[in-house]
């Protein structure tokens, strides 16, 4: 693997494993009434955002991040998803989304609750972004095109790129019900097929970026509105 591979591979893959390890935590909880026994990813996501965004940081001259382009179609993209993310609730009457990353659970201690918070949202809205982009547009989309991925320009479109990259976005959001996708999954095959709309469209990897930023921050607001912390 080359160092620009790394570049663009590295950040998302930390982040996936980190993710895996959450039910792994409570195994090193030094009793069961602990926060990481009790809510492990209040632990694991603030470390998630250092470590990626650290690893975002190491390689950030690697990545060909063009001026944005086509900021109004962006941003409606961003906004279109978003509704189609919380739609589930609004159309089919899916059930509320409580459980989840709390971050409530830390307000009787103001400085800590701001910090996490803050951490939360970092992630949300910088780090996710980035390291989503980066990995399925800024990649993928061109590594199935030619494996020197350089070589494609960014935005060329290709139906097989163009579907697997779709496809393997929604699976990465299936969930952890077994079999079963978890409600994230349909919503996350529009938000697919949008994002790559936004790489077609616009040639620009940073206007995904923002597309997919603009998009978690109006989930992030919704869910401080809602308490809905299953949408995290």
């Amino acid at each position: 693997m080359t160092r620009e591979q790394k570049a663009y591979i590295a950040p998302f893959a930390a982040f996936m494993l980190l993710l895996a390890a959450i039910p792994l935590l409570p195994m090193l909880a030094p009793n069961a009434g602990s926060i990481l026994s009790t809510a492990p990813q209040h632990v694991l996501f603030p470390l998630q955002t250092l470590i990626c965004g650290a690893l975002l940081l190491v390689y950030w001259k690697s990545y060909a991040l063009q001026r944005p382009a086509g900021i109004g179609f962006t941003l409606a993209i961003a906004i279109l998803i978003f509704a189609i993310w919380i739609s589930p609730q609004w159309l089919f009457l899916a059930p509320r989304r409580f459980e989840g990353f709390d971050p409530t659970l830390f307000q009787t201690r103001p400085a800590v609750y701001a910090a996490v918070l803050a951490l939360r949202f970092l992630r949300l809205v910088v780090v996710v972004p980035l390291l989503e982009e980066i990995f399925w547009r800024g990649f993928l989309l061109r590594d199935f095109i030619d494996r020197d991925f350089k070589k494609v320009p960014f935005g060329t479109f290709s139906p097989f790129s163009f579907g697997a990259v779709t496809l393997l976005f929604a699976f990465a959001h299936w969930g952890s019900n077994g079999w079963r996708p978890g409600p994230d999954f349909i919503p996350a095959l529009f938000a697919g097929t949008l994002f790559n709309v936004v790489a077609y469209r616009t040639r620009s990897l940073s206007s995904c970026v923002i597309a997919h930023a603009a998009t978690n921050l109006l989930l992030g607001l919704y869910i401080m509105q809602t308490r809905q912390w299953g949408f995290w």
